[in-house]
């Protein structure tokens, strides 16, 4: 039977490409998403909640709306699907921006509180256990239509990794440092062009290979 696997995250998992006129919803198809290529190289089934503008932590969003709690997102995706076998988390971009004022530890608390709900024995129980991959965004490139909201996020963004990566290993899950791998692209300093997101799927595959 083939494994399941949930990938939880914001823009960079739904699959936006980089923005060139802000307002305009685009989409890569499903030979370009990082989370289906990833999937086909696995030869597991699939299911994306990547949802654009999500957050790892704060409870509103002034622009975009509550709905962007990361929090009571994966609550939803747990009871709305299952059971899984793997779950991947790659948040914390738009945590990153001006008007939330995080620092990166609070933005890695936001990451701590997913992973627990992710651990917790409701959880676990209902899915009959499924293992977590932790996944870094790479770091924000202030440039672009949207460098405005991203105002002081590389230093920010540049700060998670190692944060993660404690995480990961405090709660045993896996870790990816998405830096490692792939770059944003320049247009807009946030998203990824399709190489990135062919490489990426490369790089999660083989963590998630046995």
């Amino acid at each position: 039977m083939a494994r399941t696997i949930l990938t939880f995250g914001d823009s960079n998992t739904h699959g936006t490409p980089p923005i060139v006129t802000r307002g305009t919803y685009e989409r890569y198809d499903a030979d370009t998403r990082w989370p289906t290529l990833m999937a086909r190289a696995l030869d597991a089934d699939l299911i994306e909640e990547g949802l654009p503008g999500r957050l790892a932590r704060a409870d509103s969003d002034p622009e975009m709306g509550a709905h962007m709690n990361g929090h009571l997102g994966l609550h939803i995706a747990l009871n709305s699907h299952g059971p899984i076998d793997t779950l991947t988390l790659m948040l914390g971009t738009n945590d990153c921006k001006a008007h939330f004022g995080q620092t990166p530890a609070g933005i890695a608390a936001g990451i701590a509180g997913l992973i627990a709900i992710a651990c917790g024995d409701a959880a676990q129980t209902r899915h009959g256990g499924f293992g977590i991959l932790l996944i870094c965004p790479p770091p924000i490139v202030e440039t672009g239509p949207i460098s405005q909201v991203f105002h002081g996020a590389t230093a920010r963004s540049q700060a998670l990794a190692s944060l993660y990566r404690d995480l990961a290993a405090t709660w045993g899950t896996g870790f990816l440092n998405a830096a490692d791998h792939i770059a944003v692209s320049a247009q807009d300093g946030v998203h990824f062009d399709p190489d990135a997101h062919r490489t990426l799927a490369k790089a999660v595959a083989t963590a998630l290979r046995p």
